[in-house]
């Protein structure tokens, strides 16, 4: 396998499923939202509110999961209460974002020669440092596979593809030609800061994220309640179905996975917002550490005031990069998830991703304070 793609440590996203807390709900004194409240959709049309953005009136609600599938990074569900806030009703589009880079110049991380000291903090240590003709722009692209494979080893389908960037999604074969209107993919961490800076809008935390993509629905599985699927068998979200093939098979003559869906593609959710799970990964704003829920549930007699995250990362269930190496939360899953491998497309599930790791199912939404 070659260096960058041993070294730039991006990975596949697991997650568990997730059901409901309503016991916990009770033993904490009913203070929750209850399922059966329905939300108020109030969506900015640029008077009243922001355009494009919806309006999330925060409250508190049941953080995390405690389904016995979940996975322990979701554990235990404990009481946060988030302030209100505008979020944008779908992810930053590749229309929205083409605009950001025109009228400023911007060049995103892919599209940059790799920076030996971000690489280096997600190695053990003494790796020695690669000659300069092996850092060249790019990003991680789904392959995909021809044929079933275990399911132990994501560089199966996963490769290192130079010239991948957000214009060029799965490579410099590939376009966002007609495709405006879908999520922009491709951008790190430092990518969704720079464009948030420019519109005047930020990330959200995880917690908010959360309280967003929840839709007013107390510890449902989906953030559009517990069935998978709707009336018929109809998806109800942008993931990989293994029922019509099995993950990672990519169909013959594709060129790779499915991929994205236009915004809006599918209902959305109590809020208004669209595709918050499924679709494609969405950075949020905070450091991840994969017991951080354990950390916050130990002071959670009473719901804990707009947590922002905590200040360092930790991270086991990495092989091969420091448990301390850095990492962003990423939230929603994307149409890689699946029942077989990533059952990520719920609100609860949660991963950390290398802050300055593109990838071709990672992209964004952001919010504004009131």
């Amino acid at each position: 396998m070659p260096f960058i793609e041993q070294t730039s440590r991006r990975k596949l996203l697991l997650g568990g499923v997730a059901l409901g807390a309503a016991a916990v709900a009770g033993a904490l004194g009913g203070r929750f939202l209850a399922r059966s409240q329905a939300p108020r959709v109030i969506l900015g049309d640029g008077a009243s509110g922001p355009l494009g953005m919806a309006w999330i009136p925060g409250g508190t609600f049941l953080m995390g999961s405690e389904h016995r599938l979940a996975q322990e990074n979701e554990r235990p569900a404990h009481p946060v209460r988030v302030d209100g806030f505008w979020m944008d009703t779908t992810h930053v589009t590749n229309d929205q974002f083409a605009r950001f880079v025109r009228e400023t110049g911007y060049v995103t991380t892919a599209e940059r020669k790799p920076d030996w000291e971000t690489i280096r903090v997600q190695l053990p240590p003494g790796v020695p440092r690669p000659p300069d003709e092996v850092l060249v722009p790019g990003a991680m692209v789904f392959t995909g596979t021809s044929a079933p494979v275990r399911l132990d080893d994501y560089s199966r389908w996963w490769s290192y593809v130079p010239g991948a960037q957000w214009r060029h999604p799965q490579g410099p074969g590939s376009t966002i030609q007609g495709k405006g209107e879908h999520p922009v993919v491709q951008v790190s961490h430092e990518d969704a800061l720079a464009y948030a800076r420019w519109v005047g809008k930020r990330l959200p935390t995880e917690a908010e994220w959360e309280f967003a993509a929840r839709g007013g629905l107390e510890q449902a599985t989906y953030a559009w309640g517990d069935e998978p699927m709707g009336a018929g068998g109809a998806l109800l979200a942008n993931y990989w179905d293994v029922k019509q093939r099995p993950f990672p098979v990519v169909k013959p003559g594709a060129g790779g996975a499915e991929g994205t869906l236009p915004a809006g593609t599918f209902p959305a959710n109590g809020y208004g917002l669209y595709d918050m799970t499924g679709n494609a990964w969405q950075w949020v704003a905070d450091w991840y550490r994969a017991d951080y829920f354990a950390g916050q549930a130990q002071r959670a007699s009473d719901p804990i005031d707009n947590p922002q995250g905590p200040d360092d990362c930790y991270d086991p269930a990495d092989p091969g990069v420091p448990v301390d190496a850095p990492k962003k939360v990423i939230r929603g899953g994307s149409f890689l998830c699946n029942e077989d491998y990533c059952l990520s497309y719920r609100p609860s599930a949660r991963r950390g991703c290398d802050p300055h790791s593109p990838m071709s199912h990672l992209g964004f939404r952001l919010i504004s304070a009131a």
